[in-house]
Formats: structure tokens, C-alpha cells, sequence
């Protein structure tokens, strides 16, 4: 049987309830999967309750993007909690700052002569967490832009006209805090740090000393070949070979939840190595 490990839903930049994602992933057959929603985790209780009933093994989870040599990285934490922890009580204080990014967007994107609001950003992102996806959202029903690629390609990406930074955990702060919290970092899809796949092993040999417990080796956006020699890498290094699809639902139509574009597969030692990692 198979996982999937990166899934989000309603309250980061799904397009699906919690209990969506989990009904899928019961007619598809997996045997486990982890919610991984950015920077929040309060889908977890419904995600949670919805596995259980399917007869789903579930890890709760968090995506954060984290700063790493002067560029963002993209940090899955399993086994973090909706409770009060080291971690958890930092992303409080992170999400506090967002508003004021938000409001910057939306001024930049006035700027750029879109009639963007906040409160239709608000009602797209709907009971979650607002990010770049859901202005994009906004921005495609008013006819802007004809995709989300094509939102953060023309403004909402780093370096384009609507781009406004946030303020982040370095990686290494991250890492500490989520072993402070009983919780294992991992490395999400490490394809988009720009690095060549020979470097992986020793530019992450770094944060494996400061308790790195894994890295995202199957993707779905990756190549077989990339799949293995990730994998194979999480082996030399003793950390975890983990997994996932990335399913945003409709803000990412081409990945569905398990299978990527329709040749991935996670194998469920990817949950058992996770479990005892933790």
C-alpha cells in the first residue's frame, strides 16, 4: 500500500475540507497520510477525526518556510501538535505579523493598477490561514490572470511587483524547535533551492547534525530517477526518505493526492520510518 504525506486543505491553501482530503485519500486505498497545511494547524482536530473514522493511520503536520543561505525553504514538521508547545507558541507570534504583509500585497497590487481588496482575499481564503494562492484566487476570477502559475509569475513571486517579504525562522531554528516540540523537520521538495542533486548530501549534511530528521524524496513533481537518488541519499545520511504530493486541490490541478501527476508512489515504510524517528 502507499502514503501521502504533504497534503493541505481549506485552512492553508487547499481547495478541500480536511475531511475532503481524508475521504479521498480512503477511496484511493492509502494506508496514511499526514496534513500538512502552511503555518497553521488547525485543521488537525477534523483531519484527525476524519482518519480515525476511515481507518487511516495520520500524522498531523505544518509546512513553514524557513530562511536557509539567504533564500526560502520550504520545512514539513510532523508529529506537531494543536497545542501549546516551543513551536507552536513561535508561529503564534509569526502569525501575528502576517496581517500587515497582507495589506502591503494588496497595495501593491493597486499599485500595479488591480482592484484587489482585502476583504476578497478574506472570503478566499475562506476559515484559512491567508497566502499569496488566495490572492491569486481573487485575482483569477476578476479575470487578471489566467492561473495561479501565471499570478506569481507576473506579480506575486519573489522579486515581482506585488512580492512583500515575511519575517521567518532560519532553518536551524526551526529545527531546534521542533525537536524542543516531540515533532521531526523535514526538507520539502529540495528540487526548488536551486541546488544540483550531487549537492544534496553535503549541503544538508549540516542541518542533519543540528537534528534534520528527513527529506522529501518522493514527490510529486519529481523524476523517477530524482525519486531514488534522494532516497538514496536519506540513507547514507540516516534520516528519513518521506513523501507526498503536494494536493492543493484546484490551486494546483495538476497534482492529485497520492499519485502526483499519476506515476507517484510512497511506500508506507515512509510512515513507519517516520514514527520511529519521532
Amino acid at each position: 500500500m502507499a502514503v501521502d504525506l504533504h497534503l493541505h486543505s481549506t485552512f492553508s491553501d487547499g481547495s478541500d475540507s480536511p475531511e475532503g482530503v481524508v475521504e479521498q485519500a480512503a477511496r484511493l486505498g492509502l494506508s496514511g497520510i499526514a496534513l500538512t497545511d502552511h503555518d497553521t494547524l488547525e485543521g488537525i482536530p477534523r483531519a484527525a477525526a476524519a482518519a480515525a473514522a476511515a481507518d487511516i493511520r495520520f500524522i498531523p503536520g505544518i509546512e513553514l518556510s524557513v530562511e536557509w543561505r539567504n533564500q526560502s525553504m520550504h520545512m514539513l514538521v510532523y508529529f506537531l501538535e494543536p497545542e501549546p508547545g516551543p513551536l507552536q507558541n513561535r508561529l503564534d507570534e509569526l502569525r501575528r505579523g502576517r496581517a500587515g504583509r497582507n495589506e502591503r500585497i494588496v497595495g501593491l497590487l493597486r499599485e500595479c493598477g488591480l482592484d484587489v481588496t482585502l476583504d476578497e482575499v478574506l472570503v478566499e481564503a475562506g476559515e484559512g490561514v491567508v497566502g499569496r494562492p488566495h490572492f491569486a484566487g481573487v485575482m483569477m476570477r476578476k479575470g487578471y490572470v489566467d492561473s495561479v502559475a501565471e499570478a506569481f509569475d507576473r506579480y506575486l513571486a519573489t522579486g515581482r511587483p506585488a512580492y512583500s517579504p515575511r519575517r521567518k525562522l532560519t532553518a536551524a531554528e526551526a529545527i531546534s524547535l521542533a525537536r524542543a516540540s516531540q515533532a521531526v523537520p523535514v526538507i520539502a521538495h529540495p528540487h526548488t533551492l536551486g541546488l544540483r542533486a550531487e549537492e544534496y548530501g553535503t549541503d544538508f549534511a549540516e542541518l542533519v547534525e543540528l537534528g534534520l530528521g528527513g527529506i522529501e524524496s518522493y514527490y510529486g513533481e519529481y523524476t523517477p530517477d530524482l525519486r531514488s537518488n534522494i532516497a538514496g541519499l536519506c540513507d547514507q545520511l540516516g534520516i528519513v526518505a518521506t513523501g507526498g504530493s503536494d494536493y492543493h486541490g484546484s490551486y494546483k490541478p495538476h497534482l492529485s493526492i497520492g499519485i502526483g501527476k499519476g506515476d507517484l508512489r510512497v511506500p508506507d515504510e515512509s510512515f513507519d520510518a517516520l514514527v520511529a524517528a519521532r
